[in-house]
This record gives structure tokens, C-alpha cells and sequence, in this order.
């Protein structure tokens, strides 16, 4: 892979990165109490359903961190754009519309399915 192209990809990686940390920081101080003893049940399970989605976006959010930061360790390593499961370059689509993957397409189906 030529090194404009690492640069490109390293950008995307970094813009993503601080878009994803803006916004969980940003959840972070808006976060809903789950357990609320105010307003009649329906109020109070709105409130758990809310706080449990509040939650769940978190953890996605904390996945996708973790990928993009193995992603950057990648691009260092020299190892960028290859898969981690067959060994065979990743193509530039895929990794345009997922800078953070590790997989192929085909492997990435196959693992899916399994």
C-alpha cells in the first residue's frame, strides 16, 4: 500500500476517533438514571429502557475505539490492509467504508456465518 494512501486512511482513523470520543463524552454527562421512582410506571420504564440503550451505545462506542486504536497499531506495524484471517489484502472499497476492519469482505461473511 503506498504511503498517501496509509496517510488517507490514518486521517479517517483519527477523525473517527475524536468524533466518537466527542459524542461518548458528550452521552456521558447526559446519561439517564435507570431505577427512577418518579412519574407513574410507564414514565419509570421509559426512563430503564432509555438508560439501557444509553448504556449499550457506550459499549459500541468503547468496541469501536478499540478497533480504530488496533487499526492505527496496524498502519505502524506495516500490517494496515491486510487480513488478519486469510493474509490477503483487504480491498480499497472495503477499507474506504471501514478504515477499522481487519477482515476481507469474504472473510468477514464467513466468520458471520459461522
Amino acid at each position: 500500500m503506498r504511503s498517501s494512501d496509509l496517510q488517507r486512511y490514518k486521517k479517517m482513523l483519527l477523525e473517527k476517533q475524536r468524533e466518537v470520543s466527542t459524542a461518548n463524552s458528550d452521552i456521558h454527562s447526559q446519561l439517564p438514571a435507570a431505577g427512577l421512582t418518579e412519574g407513574d410506571l410507564i414514565d419509570q420504564a421509559n426512563a430503564d429502557a432509555e438508560a439501557e440503550l444509553q448504556v449499550r451505545l457506550r459499549q459500541t462506542d468503547g468496541k469501536l475505539l478499540r478497533a480504530i486504536e488496533e487499526a492505527l497499531v496496524r498502519i505502524k506495524r506495516g500490517t494496515y490492509g491486510v487480513c488478519t484471517s486469510c493474509q490477503q489484502p483487504i480491498s480499497a472499497a472495503r477499507l474506504r467504508a471501514v478504515p477499522w476492519t481487519h477482515r476481507c469482505l469474504k472473510c468477514k461473511e464467513q466468520n458471520q456465518r459461522a
